[in-house]
């Protein structure tokens, strides 16, 4: 069984929410929480590498997203 970090009350409400949702609805939240998370990741990689290009920052995004080890370099 998944353990979940969500009081139980706040876990019924969301799901009856949700299922009150279209699907295209919830494609939408589901993109929105993905974009979301990536900038979260940006910023984290801007605070860690302030003197990265924008292209440095999105590539290292990449990497984190797809790859184990880092890009090669493509300049």
């Amino acid at each position: 069984m998944p353990s979940s970090d969500t009081h139980p009350t706040a876990e019924a409400l969301q799901n009856r929410i949700q299922a009150m949702m279209t699907g295209e609805q919830r494609l939408l939240l589901a993109y929105e929480m993905s974009m979301f998370a990536r900038e979260l990741s940006r910023e984290r990689i801007r605070s860690e590498h302030p003197n990265w290009s924008e292209k440095q920052v999105a590539l290292e995004i990449l990497r984190l997203a797809f790859l184990p080890a880092p890009l090669p370099d493509l300049r």
